[in-house]
């Protein structure tokens, strides 16, 4: 079973959304860990947005366009869509957060809204899917919400370096929501290898 639909009749096309969920599970774990304040910006920047290009972006667009092809309209959308961001993240950070020109903190507060807004639709679509799924994207919701609240609270020009407590609060938020997307991914792998649900994802009906 993908995010929201069966697999096309005929199809050829193994489950792509094990490959999404890991992809966006590993990368927003790492970027939570800084958020949180686990280790500092300097200690993991390099490896957050190696990360964000090839597994979170890299791999979730692929996963999204396997699962175009199988006809599943949240997967399709949900994968892309999150691969299209860590691919912005990578670049935002690249070639503008790196030269001084990430912006203001009311700006990028927006931008973390307009993310909350996006994910909100998805866990609307996906009350229909899993409670594994629904838990990931509730989750996710909730970071966006308080990064965009963190960012307020913060004011001035960007500065990654900054973490008021509000950017610490959805970095912890952002931790449970990367375990939560592997165990969604563990269960996907786990369940289809040994032909029987090991790890429940309460599938909703």
């Amino acid at each position: 079973m993908t995010l929201n639909t069966p697999d096309t009749p005929g199809t050829t096309v193994a489950d792509p959304a094990p490959l999404g969920l890991l992809g966006f599970g590993f990368t927003t774990l790492m970027l939570s860990f800084v958020n949180a304040g686990v280790f500092k910006v300097a200690e993991g920047a390099s490896l957050v947005l190696s990360l964000a290009l090839f597994y979170g972006g890299g791999a979730q667009l692929l996963a999204g366009m396997w699962e175009f092809r199988r006809g599943n309209t949240l997967g399709s959308t949900a994968f892309t869509t999150y691969g299209a961001f860590w691919l912005i993240i990578w670049y935002w950070f690249t070639h503008y957060v790196g030269a001084g020109a990430g912006g203001t903190s009311n700006a990028v507060g927006w931008f973390f809204l307009g993310w909350a807004i996006v994910t909100a639709i998805f866990t609307l679509a996906a009350l229909r899917t899993t409670h594994a799924l629904l838990a990931v994207l509730f989750f996710l919701t909730l970071t966006f919400l308080f990064l965009a609240f963190g960012q307020w609270q913060a004011k001035g020009l960007y500065n990654p370096l900054n973490d008021p407590g509000l950017t610490k609060v959805g970095g912890w938020l952002g931790v449970v929501t990367g375990l939560l997307a592997w165990y969604t991914a563990a269960a996907h792998v786990v369940n289809f290898t040994h032909k029987r649900e090991v790890l429940p994802m309460n599938v909703k009906r």
